[in-house]
């Protein structure tokens, strides 16, 4: 696939400086340099400049200041290293009680007392169509180590509790010398083709007028094409012969790695399964023209920037190969 790589949290070349993540000594320095700098994000939301790009503090921001965790190191860009820094900690008393997907679209985020007031703290799913690929890698990347640190504050082979090492890309148990490390769950997500048609769906409780590429995790033992025609068959019960890998995409909700594939379908009926679908139907490439172009009353627009507009915009565009 030409494009494959130009997906929103696509590589963006950043130096991830693996070489570092053991040198305390000179991290510690790094930490306190110039040249250095690090991003920002609170339960998710990450910090963002005035014209909507990833904002990049200096490391003797107000806000990084007599933290009890350490900024996790993410990389090495011209300037210097960088890192991110959690405060989810941080209760605001304007705090929103709902924090899930989209209500940084119905009221503005808290603004912390330390932080500049023209930088706010963004909804990442609302960044997806805009947010640039260094950008992009950055913000993924925290993310996904936030949330997996969040959930793995106890050893798995003990219970004993573990602690941070490797700037951030392991815990270590002092208990048991249990190593841990950040994982990643692997989940494709499929362009099932009959012909010129495509086959979506909708999850039960999605906003009217939305559907999307059927999806699903990767069991087990089980190879990527395999994983593709179980899911397709469990969803719709449609059948699936040929398969093959197109693009990925990390996709940091929380700690996911999208594989994009493309599958011929072997017959058009749909048996639905409830619990995973509301309904599934075939739209013709014609039709899908009109939807991602927002003129269809079948369906709303997709979310630019997710992996299954970048997979169905390429289909429809005749641009997958």
């Amino acid at each position: 696939m030409r494009h494959a790589e130009e997906v929103t949290f696509g590589t963006s070349g950043l130096d991830r400086a693996a070489e570092l993540r053991g040198q305390d000594d000179l991290l510690a320095a790094e930490r306190r340099s110039p040249s250095s700098c690090c991003i920002l994000l609170w339960r998710g939301f990450p910090l963002t400049t005035p014209d909507g790009a990833l904002a990049r503090l200096p490391m003797d921001a107000p806000v990084l200041q007599g933290r009890e965790k350490q900024p996790i190191l993410l990389g090495r860009e011209e300037q210097g290293l960088v890192f991110a820094q959690d405060i989810s900690e941080w209760s605001p008393p304007d705090a929103p009680a709902d924090l899930g997907p989209g209500r940084a679209q119905q009221a503005p985020l808290p603004s912390h007392p330390e932080i500049d007031g023209d930088m706010a703290f963004a909804d990442l799913r609302g960044m997806l169509s805009r947010i640039g690929r260094r950008d992009g890698e950055l913000v993924a990347t925290a993310r996904a180590l936030f949330s997996w640190h969040s959930t793995h504050q106890f050893c798995s082979r003990c219970g004993r509790p573990s602690h941070v090492t490797m700037a951030g890309w392991q815990r270590s148990c002092d208990s048991c010398g249990g190593q841990h490390f950040p994982r990643t769950d692997p989940v494709v997500i499929m362009l099932i083709t009959h012909g010129n048609d495509l086959l979506m769906g909708r999850s039960p409780g999605w906003p009217d007028g939305m559907w999307s590429l059927l999806a699903g995790f990767v069991e087990p033992g089980e190879t990527l094409e395999s994983a593709v025609r179980r899911e397709v068959m469990e969803e719709s019960g449609v059948p699936v012969g040929a398969v093959r890998y197109l693009s990925s995409q990390p996709w940091a909700f929380p700690n996911s790695l999208m594989f994009g594939c493309i599958g011929e379908a072997q017959g058009k009926e749909i048996t639905l399964d409830p619990k995973e679908l509301e309904d599934a139907r075939w739209f013709s490439r014609e039709e899908m023209v009109d939807i991602l172009a927002g003129t269809s009353d079948l369906a709303r627009p997709l979310r630019r920037g997710a992996i299954a507009e970048f997979l169905i915009r390429n289909w429809v565009a005749d641009t997958l190969d």
